[in-house]
């Protein structure tokens, strides 16, 4: 039993280095080619979510849905399109003269501080276009609020 078993693991340590001898002669010519099609490139939508968890960015999504300002799938990811709702929801809303074009930039964050401090959210800090922790703070208040209203 012993022999036989000594036998098996000799001649499949053969075949494996054999095997494996074949791989690293094979020249670039010698690889198969295939006529299967390469999967797409996907691109990545960036996402912030300022620190807010799923649920409150779903929050914040669900609270725009419905409205001119939500064309986005809810998700719970803050992405281009949800960035572009919040801000033209700023702008209409709130006053704001913000570029509409998704990004999260300083005057994005500005507005959302404007927001976050007169539409009392608890944001008492400058209107400086960091999303620092009390800015982050007072959306996650925002967030965690319209889940459980408009979820």
């Amino acid at each position: 039993m012993k022999r036989s078993l000594t036998r098996v693991v000799a001649s499949t340590t053969a075949v494996i280095g054999i095997t494996a001898g074949s791989f690293a002669l094979a020249t670039p010519g010698m690889a198969a080619t295939s006529s299967a099609p390469r999967p797409a490139v996907v691109a990545v939508t960036a996402v912030n979510n300022l620190g807010l968890t799923q649920n409150q960015a779903k929050g914040v999504q669900c609270f725009l849905d419905g409205s001119i300002y939500g064309n986005f799938v809810i998700d719970g990811y803050l992405g281009t399109e949800s960035w572009k709702g919040i801000q033209r929801w700023l702008n209409n809303e709130w006053g704001q003269s913000l570029a509409v074009d998704g990004e999260v930039g300083p005057q994005t964050i500005k507005g959302l501080q404007h927001f976050l401090k007169n539409g009392n959210w608890g944001y008492t800090g400058a209107l400086d276009g960091v999303a620092g922790p009390e800015t982050q703070a007072a959306f996650a208040r925002f967030g965690t609020s319209t889940f459980n209203q408009f979820c």
